[in-house]
């Protein structure tokens, strides 16, 4: 059985983000449902050139960010992970404050209650206290927080490798295999902590 997952894209920046989960979300046969909020299809467009149609064939469902009736509004739809990608500063203070005031709000709301995986890729910087208190309030009830930050230990060359790894990274976190590649694995280093240089000599 293929694993379903709630993405919801909201209005920050990092839109190429998302819409390499939902890329990878396919190809690993994942049943995913989204919700793109008013600002966040305005910064799809602007960011990606896309629309939300042009997601639509990489999805089960579209859900209207306002229909609070949708089916992953209800605990007893059931979903294996909720993803937010990117999650604006509004909308963690919204899933924080459990106001379920949209569908992604909501959604996050009953990935909590339910005990399910709840993953916020936050995209703001520099972040206020008033973030900061918001984003331990979701760890603390249960999610987890991953800034839309980049690595740099596999040497990318290009902007799209980096967008691949944190995509990958978001993706796993939902509990789907997706080619993430671990810290070691490409460098010759001992991801125990003992470096080594391609040759397998301590450096």
């Amino acid at each position: 059985m293929s694993a379903r997952v709630v993405v919801g894209i909201t209005g920050a920046s990092g839109a190429a983000v998302a819409v390499r989960v939902v890329e990878m979300l396919r190809e690993a046969g994942t049943e995913t449902h989204l919700v793109v909020s008013r600002w966040g299809r305005a910064t799809l467009e602007h960011e990606c050139g896309m629309g939300v149609r042009d997601l639509a064939p990489l999805v089960a469902d579209i859900h209207s960010n306002g229909d609070m009736a949708a089916p992953i509004s209800s605990g007893s739809f059931g979903v294996d992970a909720t993803l937010v990608v990117p999650c604006s500063a509004r909308t963690l203070g919204s899933i924080a404050a459990g106001t379920g005031d949209t569908l992604v709000a909501r959604a996050a709301d009953v990935a909590l209650k339910e005990r399910t995986r709840l993953v916020l890729a936050v995209r703001e910087a520099p972040l206020s206290s008033i973030h900061l208190r918001n984003a331990l309030a979701v760890s603390e009830a249960g999610g987890v927080v991953h800034p839309i930050v980049p690595t740099f230990y596999a040497r990318p060359a290009s902007v799209a490798e980096l967008v691949d790894d944190i995509a990958a990274r978001l993706v796993a976190l939902c509990g789907v295999r997706s080619p993430l590649r671990r810290w070691g694995v490409d460098l010759g280093i001992d991801p125990r902590g003992d470096a080594q240089n391609r040759t397998g000599d301590p450096s």
